[in-house]
């Protein structure tokens, strides 16, 4: 995923890292909703971010249950701009 930056706009990939911070949306969601794994988005966060943004965000998610399963996020409410595929 080394050229994200063509694959993504600019507003897209900030969408992405803020989907990323957020402690209640799961991966699954970005996935779901950019078409990028959990390996992706760790690299768009590496690439993006300064070296030790990006180790606080890691210390954060690291063992999150939040960030790895859909079952705490569909019973939430979605907005009628997210894309779903």
């Amino acid at each position: 995923m080394k050229n994200f930056k063509n694959i993504f706009s600019k507003d897209q990939i900030d969408r992405i890292i803020e989907m990323a911070w957020e402690d209640r949306t799961p991966f699954d969601a970005i996935k779901d909703q950019f078409g990028i794994n959990e390996k992706n988005v760790k690299y768009i966060l590496r690439s993006s971010l300064k070296l030790k943004t990006y180790l606080v965000w890691r210390k954060r998610v690291v063992g999150r249950k939040t960030k790895h399963s859909l079952s705490s996020f569909s019973n939430r409410f979605k907005s009628k701009n997210q894309r779903f595929y």
